[in-house]
C-alpha cells in the first residue's frame, strides 16, 4: 500500500465485506467474509492487525449490530520467530502480548504460500478460510531492462556496492528498498524503511555533485534513528539508542513524534483535537465507501 487510492480500496475492501456477511445466508461463507488474514509482522502487519482488533472492539459492533462479532478473526502470520523482528526481542515480544490480548491470532515461523481468493495457504499445510489477505511482507523490485541477472537476488533486490552503484555497471545506481548493500551491520540488507532510501539518496547527491572520482566517494554508513511501532490505544513499542519503552508511554512518544512531523502549526493543532476527541469517544471517522473496491459490471 502505497497511495492514497489504495488505503481507500482497502477501506472499501473491509467495508464491503461486512456489507455482504449481513445479508449473507452461507455461514461459512460469512465467516470468511469477517476473516482477515495479514502477511508479515513487521511494523505495518502489527500496526495494521491492531486497528482491526480496536474497530472490532469498539466500532464495527455498534455499525453492524447483526453481525456476531465473536466470529471475526485476525490472523498475522510472519515466517519468522518473532514479530518486529527489526527490534529488540522485549519490544517484540510485548508488541505480540499486545495483540493476543486484544484478540489478534499470531501465527510464527509460517510462511504464506499461497492465496486462491477463498482460502490463505501456508507452508506448514495450515489452511486459513478468508475472503481478504493483506500482504505487508515487504515488497519486491520491478527489475528493468539492463540490469545484469546476476546483480538480481531471488527476493527481487538489486545488489549493490557501498556507493549504491549496480553490480556490474558503471553508472546505474539503486536506492531504499529495492537495494541490496550488505554491509558488516546489516549481512542481510538493509531494513525496508523509508529512512534508509532517505540517507542513501542524500549520500549519493553529494558524491555525484562532489565532482570526484568514483573511487573517492564517500561510503554509505546508515544512522538508524530509531524505530517505533503502535499496537492500539495506549500500547506501542520504541526503541531508540537512548530509549527503549513500551506501553503507554511509547504510544505517547509515538503520537509526539507524527505531530512533529506534521507540515504547519494550524495541521499539528487540527490533528491533536482530532485525536483529542476520538480518544475519548471511540470514533474512528467517517466509514463510507466513497469508491467501491469491487467495480460493478454495466450490461
Amino acid at each position: 500500500m502505497k497511495t492514497v487510492q489504495e488505503a481507500l480500496n482497502l477501506r472499501s475492501c473491509i467495508l464491503e465485506n461486512f456489507e455482504m456477511a449481513v445479508t449473507c445466508t452461507d455461514l461459512r461463507e460469512r465467516d470468511a467474509l469477517m476473516t482477515y488474514v495479514i502477511a508479515g509482522g513487521g511494523p505495518t502487519g502489527v500496526e495494521l492487525a491492531g486497528a482491526l482488533a480496536e474497530l472490532k472492539q469498539h466500532v464495527l459492533p455498534n455499525d453492524y449490530p447483526e453481525l456476531d462479532f465473536m466470529n471475526m478473526n485476525i490472523h498475522l502470520v510472519d515466517n519468522g520467530e518473532r514479530v518486529l523482528g527489526a527490534m529488540g526481542e522485549r519490544s517484540s515480544e510485548k508488541a505480540k502480548q499486545y495483540l493476543e490480548k486484544m484478540g489478534v491470532k499470531v501465527w510464527l515461523k509460517t510462511r504464506v504460500t499461497g492465496y486462491d481468493g477463498k482460502n490463505v495457504f501456508t507452508a506448514s499445510e495450515k489452511n486459513i478460510p478468508c475472503s481478504t489477505l493483506i500482504w505487508a511482507a515487504g515488497v519486491m523490485g520491478k527489475i528493468i531492462n539492463g540490469i545484469p541477472p546476476d546483480a538480481v537476488l531471488q527476493n527481487g533486490r538489486i545488489k549493490v556496492d557501498e556507493c549504491n552503484k549496480v553490480s556490474g555497471t558503471e553508472n546505474i545506481f539503486a536506492l531504499g528498498d529495492v537495494a541490496f548493500m550488505m554491509q558488516e551491520k546489516f549481512p542481510k540488507g538493509h531494513p525496508q524503511v523509508a529512512q534508509v532510501a532517505i540517507q542513501q539518496g542524500i549520500n549519493l547527491g553529494k558524491n555525484l555533485c562532489s565532482g570526484m572520482n568514483v573511487v573517492h566517494w564517500k561510503k554509505f554508513s546508515y544512522h538508524d534513528k530509531g524505530s517505533m511501532a503502535t499496537v492500539g490505544r495506549n500500547k506501542a513499542v520504541v526503541e531508540t539508542k537512548r530509549i527503549k519503552t513500551q506501553g503507554f508511554f511509547a504510544w505517547l512518544i509515538w503520537m509526539f513524534i507524527h505531530l512533529l512531523f506534521l507540515v504547519g502549526f494550524r495541521n499539528r493543532i487540527i490533528v491533536f483535537f482530532n485525536w483529542l476527541i476520538s480518544y475519548f469517544n471511540y470514533e474512528r471517522g467517517l466509514r463510507l465507501i466513497i469508491r467501491p473496491f469491487k467495480s460493478k459490471k454495466i450490461g
